[in-house]
């Protein structure tokens, strides 16, 4: 029976100390579902080690099997996914990428709990959800994607507002909730660790921020279902 292949966990990277604390904690937390099998860490940007490298590290089998898995620790498939990764295993037909880990509903489930977490949303507050964002009409659909099924579990509609990149800013799309007649407007942040992008959406002036998504179990559940599936 062939070796399992090995795991490359790749996240974006940060310059965040806590932010990759809780990213490194994360592919520790994968790592011990995984016994016997090898779970490498990378990262597509900041810093290293870088993707491309440690894609190609990994030892080809001998059998011709395939050697490795490699997991976006992304929330949608944009640039770094589809061009970053796609780039990192082009000369390596062994191995292979996951999709990314949204849209997925245990993700929706966690964002509820974020949501609960700090306090619920009232009838009359508005709620928006902020994702990194990215150019990539792909990722934006995974976004929107998202926004709906989290608005079909909170039972309201949910805006979209980004930390970066596309319309509308996640600051805009606060302001506009508030013209819209919103008593509260809570802001659902959609990034796996803290950083940069949280601290920015804790400035946006929302009346609620939530926590990003890691640490939790369930994201660790999605990645290793991501390795198992590809």
């Amino acid at each position: 029976m062939a070796e399992p292949p090995a795991l490359v966990v790749c996240g974006h990277g940060t310059r965040d100390a806590r932010g990759r604390a809780v990213v490194a904690a994360a592919v520790e937390a994968v790592a011990a579902r995984l016994p016997g099998i090898e779970v490498r860490e990378a990262y597509v940007d900041v810093h290293g080690p870088a993707v491309d490298e440690v894609v190609a590290s990994l030892p080809a089998r001998p059998d011709g099997s395939r050697a490795g898995v490699v997991v976006p620790l992304l929330l949608a498939a944009g640039y770094h996914v589809r061009v970053d990764l796609a780039e990192a295993v082009a000369e390596r037909p062994d191995v292979v990428v996951a999709p990314a880990l949204g849209p997925d509903d245990r993700l929706v489930d966690l964002l509820v709990e974020r949501v609960e977490q700090a306090g619920g949303a009232g009838p009359r507050d508005a709620v928006v959800l902020a994702p990194a964002g990215s150019s990539d009409e792909h990722a934006q659909e995974a976004s929107a994607e998202t926004a709906r099924r989290l608005g079909e579990r909170l039972r309201r509609p949910v805006r979209l507002g980004y930390a970066a990149g596309p319309r509308p800013p996640a600051a805009c799309a606060v302001t506009a909730a508030r013209i819209d007649g919103a008593e509260r407007v809570v802001l659902v942040s959609y990034l796996l660790a803290p950083g940069f992008f949280q601290r920015r959406l804790e400035g946006c002036g929302a009346d609620v921020v939530t926590a990003p998504l890691l640490p939790d179990d369930r994201v660790v559940d999605v990645v290793l279902e991501r390795y198992r599936t590809a």
